[in-house]
This record gives C-alpha cells, structure tokens and sequence, in this order.
C-alpha cells in the first residue's frame, strides 16, 4: 500500500485553499463531507467512478444514500490529519458530480 501523505498542521493554508476551491465540502475535524443531490441511477454512476477513483487512491470514502441526497464522507475519525489523497478524490467526486448531472 502506498504511503499516505498527511498534512500535519489542519489550519494550514492549503487545507483552506483547496476547501475554497472545492464550494460545497465541508470539514468536519479530520474528515472533509459533501451532500449531492441526484437521483438513484446518478447515485450509482457517481459511486461506481468514486469506487474505482478510490481504489487506485487506497481511500475507503463513506457513501451513503439518504433522502434523494448522496453523502461522501473522506477521512477516518481516527486519523490525524486529511490526507492529499482525500483532497485530490473530494475534487476528483466534483468531477465526476458535473459528468453525470450533464449525462443522464
């Protein structure tokens, strides 16, 4: 498995800046949150590019189907800091959010 690179100091300026460039994720200690609206078959179109997106990352994101919103969930409660890995798949899942809301 692939070493994961922390960022030790969670205030830190690129924690913020990519924050800001990814409007809609949220921090929630050491775990970066976003809720998507989309319908069931978005949903798995979305998981499935997240999976494999994921996978290649060696990251376990948390989704989760709850009243017509898909919520991600990066990071383990446990650990120490988010990861570079986390940021690059929270703007990764943006991309994938735009491709299929654009291709039903």
């Amino acid at each position: 498995m692939r070493a994961r690179k922390r960022r030790n100091d969670p205030g830190s300026d690129y924690l913020s800046d990519a924050l800001t460039l990814l409007g809609g994720w949220t921090r929630d200690g050491v775990q970066l949150r976003r809720d998507l609206a989309c319908d069931d078959s978005q949903h798995a179109a979305l998981t499935e590019r997240i999976k494999v997106a994921a996978d290649t990352l060696a990251i376990r994101p948390m989704i989760r189907r709850v009243d017509g919103h898909t919520q991600i969930c990066l990071g383990d409660r446990d650990g120490e800091a988010i990861t570079d890995g986390e940021v690059t798949l929270a703007a990764r899942i943006e991309d994938f959010y735009r491709t299929v809301l654009d291709h039903p």
